[in-house]
């Protein structure tokens, strides 16, 4: 999204933490807390900040505060036109309504994923470990601030949107521009790379993100479990990444002396494209929450369909539709009910047992996420979004 910006003469700016895992593309000393430089035509900013999903509640969430503080120092003295606040978390629309209050400073709002509602059903669901009913308070009021300050919202989901007018934001500011596919990073054109532990006529199923109560990962040891007891030897599940959950699902893995699962730490981009290029199966998995059905948008999902992966879902709602058969008749996956075990095994075994429907089905995903979800095309629209929002005609950007 930065990139397409800067490719349309656009002075871009990129503020982040230190996000275990992440590579921001520059690797000079820290000083004063930050480092900063170029990095594919545009500025980048990384605060010395340590984030990651294995962190406790307030270890994150003292940094994302400590972020909110360096971010409203940097909108406010930088000279900007428009500030984007991309959210989770939450806390990033205080440096912006800080720069628009003291500053004048316009800023479109992003909701990636909703705050406080999705914490909100987490702590309904016994997942998200309670969250305070003051901090959720606080989180309304903050959202609401955001969405009715903005010049513009943008949802990755017509449910975010929703979310956003329901706050009081105009709805004919309010976008949705989904998460897209990165053809480039993903495809078949990348080469293969498998664990060393992979038996060479194994199908891998791999499973690339968060590892956090939401996420729901017991369902994945369960159904390992079920296709050792059956005998299925031919589906290998990969978990790859890190959050709070992983420990304790290693633990677990080992204690049922699961042969047939195999935990990777997390990887760079571009090692996660080759594994999915030596993979059979994309898998998306998330604990039953109802909230998940339209509240969601995983990169992975998008990362899967990119790498021409079959996918297997057990998200209802959005995530099911986009596996399902489309407009040109072919289903890129299966979708498995929530926190059905038995369900994704069998799922599993279905298409570790037939080749040429993962082929077809692989196929299918590759040629939809070119037609559908080219990030381009998605960074193009947000570039609308962002210059309408900044008061930038398209003569004025031609000029």
């Amino acid at each position: 999204m930065a990139r397409a910006l800067a490719a349309r003469g656009h002075e871009v700016t990129v503020a982040c933490g230190r996000y275990e895992g992440a590579r921001t593309g520059l690797d000079g000393p820290f000083r004063r807390g930050l480092r900063e430089g170029r990095v594919a035509g545009f500025r980048v900013v990384e605060f010395d900040i340590p984030c990651s999903n294995a962190q406790g509640l307030a270890a994150r969430t003292g940094a994302f505060l400590h972020y909110a503080r360096r971010a409203a120092r940097l909108a406010m003295g930088g000279g900007f036109d428009l500030a984007l606040a991309s959210s989770t978390p939450l806390t990033v629309a205080l440096p912006a309504l800080a720069a628009k209050r003291l500053r004048g400073l316009p800023f479109v709002f992003e909701i990636r994923d909703p705050w406080p509602e999705l914490p909100r059903a987490l702590s309904e669901a016994r997942l998200g470990g309670g969250v305070p009913g003051p901090v959720l308070a606080a989180m309304d009021r903050l959202a609401t601030a955001a969405c009715r300050g903005a010049s513009a919202v943008i949802g990755l989901t017509e449910g975010m949107a929703e979310t956003a007018i329901a706050r009081g934001a105009n709805p004919a500011r309010v976008h949705v521009v989904p998460n897209g596919c990165d053809l480039d990073l993903f495809g078949p054109h990348v080469s293969r790379w498998r664990p060393p532990e992979v038996a060479p006529w194994e199908v891998l199923a791999v499973y690339a993100g968060a590892h956090g109560r939401a996420n729901g990962l017991d369902t994945a040891i369960d159904a390992a479990t079920i296709l050792r007891n059956i005998g299925e030897r031919r589906v290998r599940i990969v978990l790859v990444g890190e959050g709070s959950e992983r420990a304790r699902l290693i633990e677990e893995a080992a204690r049922r002396d699961l042969r047939n699962v195999t935990f990777l730490d997390p990887l760079p981009k571009p090692w996660v494209a080759a594994l999915l290029s030596g993979a059979a199966i994309g898998l998306h998995l998330l604990a039953p929450v109802p909230a998940f059905a339209e509240w969601t948008a995983p990169n992975k999902l998008m990362d899967y369909l990119a790498a021409g992966l079959p996918v297997v879902t057990n998200a209802p709602g959005r995530a099911a539709r986009l596996v399902e058969a489309g407009d040109d008749g072919a289903a890129c996956g299966l979708a498995a009910p929530p926190g059905d075990a038995t369900a994704l095994a069998d799922a599993l075994a279905a298409l570790a047992a037939d080749p040429a429907r993962r082929t077809a089905m692989g196929a299918a995903a590759r040629g939809r996420a070119v037609r559908l979800w080219d990030r381009r095309l998605h960074a193009a629209r947000l570039c609308d979004v962002l210059e309408e929002a900044a008061g930038v005609s398209p003569l004025a950007r031609a000029a």
